[in-house]
């Protein structure tokens, strides 16, 4: 059984993940910004054993959040061997954007590509003990192309694909393993805004957590560094 951080574990894709992988019993520790956003759902702390279950406080913004979290996790398992990176922000920040959305670009940059950057860079020792480690990214298909007008969204993105390559490289002769998840439109809060598009057709969060699952039994000669998901057809890659 595997000791794993996920970011962005009280909804959508990070809580469906959490859910599927504690059931299969490994220890979990959880970064989420609230932890009362937690209270009274499946994985309220109150009510699973403390000694292979963990929330913590995360804010992706924040280092001495990410280092306070990577120290209580270890000082509560003893290691680390798994990150599942899942927290994120969208905005819909434009090519030609206004003066006032220069802090939406800000965040977007902070969020989705410093705060996997430094996480990574807290638990680097303790993964690099294990000889199966594993690090997982919600990436997303806007980081392998730019589709419409989400300019600062997949500039983000794809920053964050290039880190996802240079982690890959830093971690392969430590038995560290990359896997950089790359989904369309998934059935989450992100997307319900999409109003063109049925909910029951786009990808779900219990499909993914399953490929995480997946992932994590999967000896390291057989890891895919790329997954990408598709719910309607791409023709750019």
């Amino acid at each position: 059984m595997r000791k794993i951080l996920i970011s962005g574990a009280s909804r959508g894709i990070g809580k469906a993940i959490a859910l599927k992988l504690l059931k299969e019993g490994h220890s979990l520790s959880l970064g989420v910004r609230e932890k009362e956003d937690l209270i009274n759902t499946p994985l309220d702390p109150k009510s699973r054993n403390s000694d292979n279950f963990l929330v913590h406080t995360y804010d992706a913004t924040d280092q001495k959040s990410s280092k306070k979290w990577v120290e209580k996790t270890v000082e509560t398992f003893k290691n680390i061997d798994t990150i599942i990176h899942c927290a994120g922000i969208f905005k819909r920040t434009s090519l030609l954007f206004n003066d006032d959305e220069m802090k939406d670009i800000e965040d977007l940059w902070k969020v989705n590509v410093m705060g996997p950057w430094v996480l990574t860079k807290h638990a680097w020792k303790y993964l690099s003990l294990s000889n199966s480690a594993r690090i997982i990214v919600l990436v997303s298909m806007s980081g392998k192309r730019s589709k419409g007008n989400l300019a600062s969204y997949s500039m983000s993105k794809f920053a964050l694909m290039s880190l996802c390559q240079t982690m890959r490289n830093e971690g392969w002769g430590k038995g560290i393993r990359v896997t950089a998840i790359c989904p369309g439109w998934v059935n989450t809060d992100m997307a319900k805004e999409i109003n063109h598009f049925p909910k029951k057709d786009m990808i779900q969060t219990n499909d993914i957590a399953s490929i995480c699952s997946n992932l994590l039994d999967l000896p390291n000669s057989s890891i895919p560094f790329e997954i990408a998901l598709n719910c309607q057809l791409e023709t750019t890659i």
